[in-house]
């Protein structure tokens, strides 16, 4: 059985340096609750990888905001313009991903692939100090895998064991984030009893702890 935790345990999991995956799509799916624990606990130097950078003052843009974030792996920070004052201040390292490439970087992360082939940036900044190779007479880019310290995601229904349901879009990056962190925690929206096995998206083998929001 996986073990709930509480906040305070959870903070214990902290600690300068990190890098973290961060669930979410313009904050949806973003485990709130966890993300401001991580504000709170005023660890620095984190390195971040998620979609976006949030707003300022939602998802990973709360943290981005409170100056804890050094390095950002996103597919966009166009909504948080505090990400891009920063960026521009050389306060923050940010690398941007094709949003393909990105959640494929992570799903090879999880699954123990040596990378991913894309031709998305052949030809742009993308592919700058970058392998590439040929196959068919085509040429691809060699994209290396995405890995995590931790990985907070977050739950719409999440039982004892750690077995997780994701209502709608909140699923987005999560279930791949949950396979590619060392720890993984899962902020849960709502805790049950049992999930249908048939409706079961993230098994709680990928899941460390759990955290009632």
């Amino acid at each position: 059985m996986k073990k709930l935790i509480d906040k305070t345990e959870f903070k214990r999991q902290l600690k300068d340096g990190l890098s973290i995956m961060v669930g979410g799509f313009m904050a949806v799916g973003t485990s709130e609750p966890l993300i401001e624990l991580i504000v709170e606990s005023g660890v620095k130097n984190l390195t971040i990888i998620c979609n976006d950078a949030g707003y300022p003052d939602r998802g990973v843009g709360k943290l981005i905001s409170n100056n804890q974030v050094k390095t950002l792996y996103a597919s966009h920070i166009g909504l948080n313009p505090i990400s891009g004052e920063l960026m521009s201040e050389g306060k923050l390292e940010v690398h941007l991903i094709p949003q393909g490439t990105l959640v494929e970087r992570i799903r090879a992360g999880g699954s123990g692939l040596g990378g991913v082939l894309t031709r998305t940036g052949l030809g742009t900044l993308v592919e700058e100090n970058k392998q590439k190779i040929s196959i068919e007479g085509l040429e691809y880019i060699v994209e290396k895998p995405l890995k995590a310290d931790l990985a907070i995601i977050r739950g719409s229904e999440v039982d004892h064991y750690g077995n997780i349901l994701y209502h709608a879009t909140t699923r987005n990056f999560n279930p791949m984030m949950a396979m590619a962190a060392g720890t993984v925690v899962v902020g849960a929206e709502k805790l049950v009893d049992e999930i249908n096995p048939n409706h079961v998206m993230t098994p709680h083998v990928f899941v460390d702890y759990i955290v009632k929001e």
